[in-house]
């Protein structure tokens, strides 16, 4: 496996697998990958011939009081992970190779990124479009793989895609969990162990929404109630926010018909998790 830090280099290997009739996977991730992100490189490498990973903590999409500065980083532990499951090369930009001086051109996608992430995250959204479209832009892959956890990212990545008639196809792939169900994500790593235990609390919620659905209720308003109502017997958990919306065009609903996600992010001291589930009648 290979290592490149300039997009030169990652181009000039892009090129040569093209050369060879190569079909290549884009694996866009922020690093201290975990086994969500090898499910993901695991789908790629079932589906393409080669596979790049990019790991690049990307600072457009952090609020200036978020946690960029603090963000886990272990380029060495990532790389071997990354071969393990069959990663061609990685791209690990620096900050500089990636925002030039100078920089003055983003990517917004709206409507669908005024609610939920993007509403509790400012610019957030901007940040995410904007990285991921210079990644497409530099890697040209015919495949892109996000998790589902980060659904509302997915869909943005899907609109945007599908919007500027980039010539990939985005595939999305489920959450993994820990065999507790808490959702796996870097940032489980600030949680100390008291806080762990209490982050069960949103798979606990929407396991709580999937029981009432099965009991026939379809008022998105009572089955929000009582997943807040879930979290904040959790003294530790503090929500951020308990949505319902139409899957996958986010629009608000009267009634759950169809497919319906329900998102949720929730503080756990100064750790924000964010986790969902697809419910369908």
């Amino acid at each position: 496996m290979q290592i490149f830090h300039t997009i030169s280099e990652t181009r000039a290997f892009v090129r040569q697998a093209r050369a060879r009739g190569r079909v290549i996977g884009l694996v866009p991730t922020m690093g201290y990958l975990h086994e969500g992100h090898l499910e993901l490189m695991r789908r790629a490498k079932s589906q393409c011939d080669m596979v790049i990973a990019s790991i690049f903590v990307n600072p457009t999409q952090f609020g200036p009081t978020e946690d960029f500065g603090r963000y886990p980083r272990d380029l060495e532990r990532d790389a071997a992970m990354a071969e393990s499951v069959g990663v061609a090369a990685i791209f690990n930009p620096p900050v500089e190779e990636m925002y030039p001086q100078g920089y003055c051109t983003y990517v917004d996608v709206e409507r669908i990124t005024d609610k939920l992430c993007g509403l509790s995250r400012p610019g957030h959204f901007r940040g995410v479009a904007t990285v991921v479209t210079k990644l497409f832009n530099i890697v040209q892959p015919d495949y892109a793989y996000f998790g589902q956890k980060d659904a509302q990212q997915a869909l943005v990545i899907k609109r945007m895609t599908a919007d500027l008639n980039m010539d990939l196809e985005v595939v999305i792939v489920p959450t993994v969990r820990e065999q507790d169900g808490l959702a796996m994500s870097s940032r489980n790593l600030y949680l100390e162990p008291e806080q762990r235990h209490a982050a069960l609390v949103l798979s606990r919620g929407l396991e709580r929404a999937r029981k009432a659905l099965r009991e026939g209720e379809r008022n998105p308003a009572e089955i929000r109630q009582l997943v807040i109502d879930m979290i904040q017997a959790e003294p530790l958990a503090e929500p951020d926010y308990v949505e319902l919306y139409s899957y996958p065009g986010l629009e608000p609903l009267e009634r759950i018909e169809g497919l319906t996600l329900l998102a949720l992010a929730v503080k756990i001291g100064r750790t924000r998790l964010i986790d969902n589930a697809i419910l369908e009648v």
